[in-house]
């Protein structure tokens, strides 16, 4: 737990994975009580390190009052509703992820299929359509469904004494994905939204928007114009200079999309499986397991829409997709 002042700490809630040791959960001190952002991973190591943490800053479990959700990927709603039961919080969603729970957590053979089925649509190898189609129900064990007290617009203030907290709706990485902000104190809560030094996944997958490269994008400068200083991620560590942040990922962005859009002038017809499986990644893409196969190969087929989206790119309506820089369309086979 680290005290950040002004009634703020940071509690890390550490998790089961290799790439990402913890999620940072904000404790928000409150006239009676404390809220928090995010919740953690439903584990016994989880809730051990969050009320250890908010013991240390001299609160038990029972003091939360709200548990506000960024998102509902495990790792920041999987404890919410495990606090809840032994507090009598409330926790508030996004609309649009609250939409996704029933299909996402509760009814996943319509969800398995549904994956199976963009993954052949994208040109995945019939026996790696299979495994990938199923490859995050391993993490359903890590979530405990809490169906929202609140819905949370976009621009709502949320009403916590000693705060002035905003909603900021950032759909990208997730559809409700929720920024929160209190320009008072110059401080962005960013979820996975913004962080330090990695990129969120901001992958095409069937509970995605039509765009979401694109929503990313928007969401990006919506924060770049508020006015804050601190930054405080849920991963990572926290940092100042959002806008060189915001420029750099948006950067990174418009880098992919150029080389895409050269993989497929020297591969024009190819579908989105033969592409991500040649691409630059940060690891060689022969070690990558499969759900990494599953989030690099959306993270693909999003920046290819918006190139798409752009003018960049055609493709076929065929099984599976081929896609085509324009110029190339007219002397390329498309059978």
């Amino acid at each position: 737990m680290q005290d950040l002042g002004g009634g703020l700490w940071s509690i890390p809630v550490p998790l089961p994975l290799e790439a990402l040791r913890y999620v940072l959960v904000y404790a928000l001190e409150l006239d009676d009580g404390v809220a928090i952002i995010d919740a953690g991973w439903d584990t016994e190591e989880a809730w051990r390190a969050l009320t250890g943490g908010l013991g240390a800053a001299g609160f038990g479990i029972g003091d939360v009052r709200a548990v506000l959700v960024t998102h509902i990927h495990p790792d920041h709603y999987g404890l919410a509703h495990r606090i809840r039961e032994e507090s009598g919080a409330w926790v508030g969603l996004h609309p649009a992820d609250a939409a996704l729970l029933a299909v996402r957590y509760d009814d996943v053979d319509s969800l398995i299929e549904d994956n199976r089925v963009l993954l052949e649509r994208i040109g995945t190898p019939d026996e790696q359509a299979r495994e990938l189609a199923s490859a995050s129900m391993a993490m359903r064990r890590f979530v405990s469904v809490a169906k929202p007290d609140r819905l949370i617009e976009d621009g709502q203030r949320l009403g916590l004494p000693g705060w002035d907290l905003r909603a900021v709706w950032t759909p990208g990485h997730s559809p409700g994905h929720l920024c929160f902000a209190d320009e008072g104190r110059r401080v962005l809560f960013s979820g996975d939204h913004v962080l330090p030094r990695i990129t969120p996944n901001i992958s095409m997958h069937p509970q995605q928007r039509a765009n979401p490269l694109q929503d990313f994008f928007d969401s990006l400068r919506k924060v770049d114009a508020l006015d804050v200083h601190a930054v405080l991620p849920a991963h990572e560590y926290r940092f100042a200079g959002l806008s060189g942040r915001v420029a750099h990922l948006l950067a990174h962005h418009e880098e992919r999309l150029d080389e895409i859009e050269k993989a497929l002038g020297e591969r024009p017809g190819a579908g989105c499986w033969e592409i991500s499986s040649g691409l630059t990644w940060s690891r060689p893409w022969s070690s990558f397991d499969t759900h990494s196969k599953r989030a690099a190969t959306g993270e693909t087929l999003a920046h290819m829409v918006l190139l798409e989206q752009r003018g960049r790119l055609v493709r076929s309506g065929g099984r599976p997709e081929r896609w085509w820089p324009p110029a190339l369309l007219e002397t390329s086979d498309r059978t």
